[in-house]
């Protein structure tokens, strides 16, 4: 059963900074994180099961890049909310409990 995924404001807005940060160290790097972003975020409407990391949040880590797609399952809408795209070298206090 696929899953449908919903990308919250916030995520996005994560993803374009990761995006725009790596751009600056390198030409295409930006390119080659939103390629390996989208693989990941892909994976999730065929299998969302990820680690509980906090109450009901999941978290799936990049293996090339440091940062985590959080989100939750509704599994009642077969729905995957990503509500960050995390880096890991941030402080976790950064987003609310």
């Amino acid at each position: 059963m696929k899953f449908n995924i919903v990308i919250e404001p916030r995520a996005i807005a994560d993803a374009q900074a990761a995006i725009d940060y790596y751009d600056g160290k390198q030409i295409d790097l930006g390119k080659k994180f939103n390629k390996e972003l989208d693989k990941y975020i892909d994976s999730l409407s065929e299998n969302p099961f990820y680690q509980l990391r906090y109450k009901d949040y999941r978290a799936l880590p990049l293996k090339k890049f440091p940062y985590l797609i959080l989100f939750f399952i509704d599994e009642k809408t077969n729905t995957v909310f990503i509500t960050a795209i995390f880096n890991t070298h941030q402080d976790p206090e950064k987003y609310p409990q």
